[in-house]
């Protein structure tokens, strides 16, 4: 046996399930000759069972005879992750500060770590060399089995068995038992489950339309595409106007990768707005007999294993998702887009904590690709890359067929409240314009970055507000089910009748969200307006976005009330009118970024409006009319508002300048999490990181979440492993009580 053991072939498996070391296995004389790099398998740890992924063939270390484990079956025949994707995961698990394990994991769909197998469809049709009468005769005492075979006869051709038994009213057991006389036969077939299949019906207007470039956008597709035929690795910003066309260059792009056999990878920040790009890119490419397949978190599981089987086989070379997509196993790489790469969304809240532009750029490296980078308003981190030559750009500053940039009218929110007495939810102006616009057969969208019907609920006698028992924020009224929700942990109560605290019947509702505005608007309107609300409320459930939009789209829509998910990428050319409301709100927020969120949102939710052959005005409600970021938004001066922002960032040397890791300690004692957070900060007082600014600790902006006490730490560094190298020489000689916990937020955006 040890002579067995000892000639065995030895591989190193990462474990998943919070194992953070890979491990030496064993592989039985039936697999060494399947077993590959990036394959799943089954393994044993300890007492007990689960998955690892193999990621080498050789392992460092060869263990002991006697303690040699074996694997003991492969979960898929075929690797699930490539050697670029280890190595990727590899350099995320080292620059984010995360377990190998999460990273893995977080790349490869649960359907294909469960061993899902494909989706078949079962056929039947008759046996060529049945003889019908004679059949017939032999089946009189089984009426169901008669009439099932009769019926496949007539057909003279195979039929879906399940579609036909329910036609017919026969049950399964006719079917088995011709299937079993050799009068019938049954086939199996893979079905693919296809996200937004429907979604084409929806592009004809891209299909056989001719699209003839601007000199902007030619200028910029040459540039590109110049840059393509080099292959080699090459970060490359387009950065253009709203309208002003970037999609067609995209498209260009994608069109020279595709004809030199490449992949393309192509992402956007919001699940919301996939399926508007689905139907461009399917218009656009499956008259060239090239599939689009759709990945992202919100997929079902057999949706999202054969997207992957699409992919892997190399049967689709195009695939469009949001964040997660950027894992997506797409064969030969050579062109990855990332549009709006400004957005947020682009950076994940849990563990592991990466930005999907970032990784993207990443992943081109190892592929030598081109990463295309688009915004109208490009981040500052990735201007800071243009300006130091690490990134080229390519430029649109008009909007294609000449269409001018919406005419923006900023509306002092505290003049109105003078003029009308009170304080006004909806402008006068607003109002007037909306109405005009409806009399006008033109659609308007209204924005305000709020859900709900009300913020708060208030109580004037003793000043009780309503707030979440987990979080430190206080709970919001939804009208449609009589609930307080917690937008940050989704705890819910119904609405009390009376103060809790001093029984007061005198309880009011302070504040408004996209549900109150809906109904303000509705009231304002004639009553033949339709009005519709989009919000993360909505994307609970299951098709009404994707329907709300297209009926928008079509016209049966004529204002349209929504979240940020609406501020972006959407382009509806009967649009002429967006209100914004409460445009400085992200103002309020306690971020350095908040200026830059600010302006982005502004002239991203501008260019929705003036997209077709009508002018496009933008009505901005704000109590800070003199702020810079509406300001500069106002006059869609991005280039003034750089200037102005760089300036700012490089005096404190906050991002672009320096990279921002955010530390969190948490913990359900209060008193426990800020005692930690100040003793760790004393370490680093006492052995500072060399070339380290520490800010902190200070209490989190929200203090409580999800029933946990929250303290940081900003650390601002010119190198994020040099620096990490040295935090976790400090750190493993700093035990934490087994109450508190703390995270490393590499690149941090969400400073809440």
């Amino acid at each position: 046996m040890s002579e067995v053991v000892s000639n065995s072939k030895i591989i190193e498996v990462q474990p998943f399930g919070g194992y953070d070391q890979a491990l030496s296995y064993g592989v039985p004389q039936s697999l060494i000759n399947r077993i590959q790099i990036g394959c799943l398998v089954r393994i044993s740890l300890g007492r007990r069972n689960t998955i690892g992924i193999v990621l080498s063939l050789s392992p460092k270390e060869r263990p002991p005879v006697n303690k040699l484990k074996f694997i003991t079956s492969l979960v898929q025949e075929q690797p699930v992750l490539n050697e670029e994707l280890i190595r990727l995961a590899r350099w995320m698990c080292t620059y984010y500060a995360s377990s190998i394990d999460h990273v893995l994991e977080g790349m490869i769909p649960s359907a294909v770590k469960e061993g899902m197998g494909e989706k078949k469809k079962r056929y039947i049709h008759a046996t060529k060399d049945s003889k019908t009468e004679l059949v017939l005769a032999e089946l009189k005492n089984s009426p169901q089995q008669k009439k099932l075979f009769s019926y496949l006869v007539k057909c003279g051709q195979e039929v879906a068995l399940h579609e036909t038994l329910k036609i017919l009213d026969v049950g399964i057991s006719s079917a088995n038992a011709l299937i079993k006389k050799k009068l019938a036969t049954e086939t199996n077939k893979v079905i693919e489950r296809d996200a937004y299949e429907d979604e084409f019906s929806d592009s004809n207007d891209f299909v056989d339309q001719e699209f003839s470039l601007t000199k902007e956008q030619k200028k910029a597709t040459d540039e590109i595409i110049l840059a393509l035929q080099k292959k080699t690795f090459q970060p490359h910003l387009l950065q253009g106007v709203t309208g002003s066309g970037k999609t067609e260059v995209y498209f260009q792009a994608m069109e020279k990768v595709l004809s030199d056999g490449g992949g393309v990878l192509f992402l956007v920040p919001e699940v919301a707005l996939a399926p508007q790009t689905v139907s461009r890119l399917r218009g656009r490419f499956n008259k060239q007999n090239e599939s689009v397949v759709v990945w992202h978190s919100h997929l079902s599981a057999g949706e999202r294993l054969d997207a992957w089987s699409a992919l892997t086989s190399g049967r689709s070379r195009i695939v469009v998702g949001a964040r997660s997509a950027i894992f997506a196993p797409v064969q030969n790489l050579k062109l990855i887009i990332i549009d709006e790469e400004h957005e947020p969304s682009y950076k994940q809240e849990e563990s592991p904590r990466y930005h999907g532009r970032d990784v993207g750029v990443y992943r081109a490296m190892l592929n030598q690709a081109m990463c295309l980078l688009g915004s109208a308003t490009p981040s500052l981190e990735t201007l800071h890359n243009v300006a130091n030559k690490k990134y080229s750009r390519s430029t649109l500053s008009q909007r294609v067929d000449g269409r001018d940039l919406p005419l923006v009218h900023l509306i002092d929110m505290r003049k109105e409240a003078q003029r009308e007495k009170n304080i006004p939810i909806l402008s006068q102006p607003l109002v007037e314009a909306l109405r005009q616009r409806y009399y006008n057969r033109e659609q308007s969208i209204l924005f305000l970055n709020r859900r709900g019907f009300n913020t708060t609920m208030l109580c004037p006698d003793c000043g009780n507000v309503e707030q979440c028992k987990d979080c430190s924020i206080s709970m919001t009224f939804h009208r449609t089910d009589g609930q307080l929700r917690c937008h940050i942990c989704g705890y819910r109560k119904p609405a009390p009748r009376f103060c809790p605290n001093c029984r007061s019947f005198d309880i009011i509702k302070k504040g408004h969200g996209t549900q109150r505005i809906e109904d303000i608007t509705q009231s304002l309107l004639p009553r033949k307006a339709v009005i519709r609300r989009i919000d993360a409320d909505m994307m609970s459930k299951k098709n009404l976005f994707r329907q709300t939009l297209d009926e928008f789209r079509k016209g049966k829509i004529d204002i349209l009330v929504g979240t940020q998910m609406i501020a972006k990428g959407l382009d509806f050319p009967n649009v002429t009118l967006v209100g914004v409301i409460d445009a400085d709100l992200p103002l309020r927020m306690e971020d350095f970024r908040a200026s830059e969120r600010a302006f982005q949102l502004l002239t991203q939710v501008s260019g929705r409006a003036g997209r077709g052959d009508r002018a496009g005005e933008v009505y901005v409600q704000t109590y800070a009319p003199h702020a810079p970021s509406i300001q500069f938004a106002r006059k869609g001066d991005v280039e003034g508002f750089i200037v102005e922002e760089m300036e700012m960032r490089e005096e404190f040397q906050y991002p672009p300048f320096r990279h921002l890791v955010r530390h969190v300690f948490r913990g359900r004692s209060e008193e426990k999490t800020s005692f930690y957070a100040e003793q760790w900060a004393k370490v680093l007082e006492n052995n500072p990181i060399e070339n380290v600014d520490i800010k902190g600790p200070a209490p989190a902006p929200l203090e409580k979440m999800k029933g946990y006490y929250r303290y940081h730490i900003f650390y601002l560094t010119n190198h994020v492993p040099k620096f990490l190298a040295q935090f976790r020489k400090r750190r493993e000689k700093f035990p934490l009580d087994v109450e508190i916990h703390d995270i490393l937020d590499v690149d941090a955006f969400q400073i809440s």
